[in-house]
This record gives structure tokens, C-alpha cells and sequence, in this order.
């Protein structure tokens, strides 16, 4: 059986929409919006022009989905993986969390979980290994070493608004 072939679509001014036929002739298409939302349609079996269902996904929930479709190792976010148990991971400061201004050792990550923050990236800049008294900012980026379930529990703390 060849693989399954992924039709890629520029939407200007929209974002990308991937295109796929299963081996059963269903038409999957999503839509990579440009704000980081996703945008699932459906095709009818009689009709591949026409939708059946579609469902909007917010980046968040997209990310989700894509860790329930494939092994957690794969998932987009994270960075790397060892045979010791460790992972490195992204995860985003939200504008609206609480740690938005907020000092890094406010968040006693450490402490708390056991992980390490290596790195911030901010718009186009890294800053590498931030001290206890540098200063979040929303949308900020870190980058957390240490086990699969203190890198959660560091995700958990950072999520909390």
C-alpha cells in the first residue's frame, strides 16, 4: 500500500491548507490558519467538493489533538528526549497568565517540580539560562529540562491564570 499523499494549498492572507484522501476516499482537509488556528473539514463520500462537517480548533486545541494522534515524543512542543527519563520542552507564557510580568523565581519551578528553565525565547532573541530575577513577559517561550512529569507540572504552574 503506497503512502498516503498530503496535498499542501498557500491560502494568501489565510494560511496553508493541507488536503488529504484516505485509502477509503474521504477528503480531510485542515486550514493552518496564520493566527494559529486550525480549521478541520470533512468531505462527503458522494460529494468531495462538498463539506460535511468542519470544526474550528484553537492553537491550543490543535496541539491537543496532534499529542492524541501521535506518541507524546512527537509531539510539537517538545524538544528532546533520553533514555534517562528527561525531556526538554517548550511551553508558552500565555498573555493572560498570572506570571505575565512576574519575576521567574516568583514561580519557585525548581521547587516545585524539578525542573530546569535553560532558556527564554522572546520574539527573535534567546536569552539562556535566566536567573531567579528575570521578568516574564507573555508570550515568552521557555525552555524546560527535566522529568515527563515535572515538565507537566512546570506547564501546569505556567497555565495558571
Amino acid at each position: 500500500m503506497s503512502a498516503p499523499r498530503l496535498r499542501t494549498t498557500p491560502l494568501p492572507g489565510i494560511g496553508v491548507q493541507y488536503d488529504l484522501v484516505t485509502r477509503e476516499q474521504r477528503h480531510l482537509s485542515v486550514v493552518a490558519h496564520r493566527d494559529g488556528t486550525r480549521t478541520v473539514g470533512l468531505y462527503q463520500a458522494d460529494d468531495p467538493d462538498s463539506c460535511a462537517q468542519s470544526l474550528r480548533l484553537t492553537g491550543a486545541e490543535a496541539g491537543s489533538l496532534i499529542d492524541a494522534l501521535m506518541p507524546s515524543h512527537h509531539s510539537a512542543s517538545l524538544l528532546y528526549t533520553t533514555d534517562l527519563g528527561l525531556v526538554a520542552e517548550r511551553i508558552e507564557v500565555a498573555a493572560t497568565s498570572r506570571w505575565n510580568g512576574r519575576l521567574l523565581g516568583d514561580t519557585r519551578m525548581r521547587t516545585e517540580t524539578g525542573t530546569s528553565i535553560v532558556a527564554v525565547l522572546r520574539r527573535a532573541e534567546a536569552i539562556p539560562s535566566p536567573t531567579p530575577d528575570f521578568r516574564l513577559a507573555g508570550g515568552d517561550t521557555l525552555i524546560v529540562i527535566g522529568t515527563r512529569e515535572g515538565v507537566d507540572a512546570a506547564a501546569a504552574i505556567l497555565g495558571r491564570e
